[in-house]
């Protein structure tokens, strides 16, 4: 268990977890908003993306009161990124951090709210992130509005950054600064 915040926990990714993650990610409601809907996700291609890659991304299940409920990864971001972001001269320790609830009626609840505040926190407080940064495409309101509620500001427009059902999207880069 990384850690508890009241009915929230978040764990590390299990081999168990793999079937979860199929059914999340081959739902059209949540592809819509993560993937896209025409990037459905069997097994084996769940193994491909969440398993068999060695990279320092750390990915984790999102439990409700002890309900698998989602998703969420976060990592120290690379060079490509930090020249991307345009933070090549920053010397703060930045992470990203990906997130999705992939259980829909555990949606407009308050519980992503929850979630990126507590993982704020943790990566503040247990991995001395001075920043932490996301890019969300820029018609995601509703997403957007969760990251602005946990003190995340919109930093960036990066145009064309991310392919999203056929087509590159624009993406906010929104940071929050400790």
């Amino acid at each position: 268990m990384l850690f508890h915040n009241d009915k929230l926990s978040v764990r590390l990714l299990e081999l168990k977890d793999g079937s979860l993650l199929a059914k999340w990610l081959s739902d059209p409601v949540v592809l819509e908003f993560y993937e896209g809907r025409d990037n459905a996700f069997d097994l084996e291609k769940v193994h491909e993306k969440f398993y068999d890659r060695e990279n320092e991304v750390v990915r984790c299940i999102v439990e409700f009161d002890n309900i698998p409920i989602g998703y969420i990864q976060y990592y120290q971001i690379d060079n490509d990124e930090r020249n991307l972001y345009g933070y090549t001269e920053v010397p703060d320790v930045i992470y990203g951090m990906d997130q999705f609830i992939g259980e829909v009626t555990y949606w407009n609840n308050g519980i992503g709210t929850l979630l990126v505040n507590s993982m704020v926190e943790f990566l503040v407080e247990q991995n001395g992130a001075d920043r932490i940064v996301m890019d969300p495409q820029t018609w995601n309101e509703r997403a957007i509005r969760c990251y602005e509620k946990c003190g995340f500001k919109k930093v960036k427009l990066l145009p064309k950054n991310e392919l999203h059902e056929g087509e590159y999207r624009d993406c906010w880069l929104i940071e929050y600064i400790n």
